[in-house]
């Protein structure tokens, strides 16, 4: 996860964990908090404490990825200039090519650029996927989002030359495009998909939200139990159990467990 404050305090850790059967190994990488402090996530034998989760709820006005009457949304609080946030956008493709297309899963992408750590390019770079999704509807809002992904190096090293090019790569009309990202006019919105973001918990990126239709039964929950404890500070299940935090870039065969889990 790429911190809010001090990309330097990235902090990776390989585990492998058995839960219900599976075997999970993979790298998170974990952020610190409003201070940038990485913290280093150890098995601990108690129920890790439930969180308070307050995020908008996900309606027609967002940007969604496969079925809208999902039984789980994941929204996530991205940055098109996070390398993690890149990496974690290749995994939720997989994980999308396999819960997607039996309507289980959607994806909601929201923005949350680090100011500190990616100036004027992450904001710039996500109003023009807003006005890309203007021109070309939620398809090309998330073609978009794909491209940018896919040849930005990151760390806020794409070219903003490249944003019109992206337009016309995905058949735009450059010229509307080119007026509605100098207009500024989804600045406001993406101020308010970050301020939601810090609400939810995001204190850097990637975070997700994993939204539920039902509550979390008791039989869920002890499952996930000794991952969460796991990954304490990684994973999460809100308060009212119909929400889990996601923070960090978790790989796919992590994610993938917990979705097993959910939908059974």
């Amino acid at each position: 996860m790429e911190p809010q404050a001090q990309q330097s305090n990235f902090l990776t850790i390989p585990l492998a964990i058995v839960v219900a059967g599976i075997v999970i190994a993979g790298a998170i990488f974990f952020g610190g908090r409003s201070g940038g402090t990485a913290t280093n996530n150890q098995p601990t034998d108690t129920q890790p404490a439930a969180v308070a989760v307050a995020l908008r709820e996900v309606s027609s006005g967002d940007h969604i990825r496969g079925n809208p009457d999902a039984k789980i949304m994941l929204v996530e609080y991205s940055d098109t200039e996070c390398p993690f946030c890149k990496a974690f956008h290749g995994t939720m493709q997989k994980l999308m090519d396999e819960y997607g297309k039996n309507g289980s899963l959607a994806w909601v992408y929201r923005h949350f650029p680090l100011d500190q750590l990616h100036p004027v390019k992450a904001r710039k770079e996500a109003e023009a996927s807003e006005c890309a999704g203007e021109l070309g509807g939620n398809i090309a809002f998330w073609s978009y989002i794909d491209r940018i992904f896919e040849i930005t190096p990151s760390n806020n090293g794409l070219d903003l030359a490249e944003l019109p090019k992206i337009a016309t790569f995905l058949k735009l009309d450059e010229k509307k495009f080119n007026e509605c990202v100098a207009s500024g006019k989804y600045a406001e919105k993406i101020e308010k998909d970050y301020q939601d973001g810090v609400s939810a918990g995001a204190s850097g990126t990637p975070f997700s939200v994993l939204v539920l239709k039902n509550a979390i039964t008791k039989t869920q929950e002890a499952a996930l139990a000794p991952f969460i404890a796991q990954f304490r500070g990684g994973v999460a299940i809100s308060s009212d159990k119909t929400k889990i935090t996601l923070n960090g870039a978790l790989p796919y065969n992590a994610v993938k467990m917990i979705l097993d889990v959910l939908l059974k």
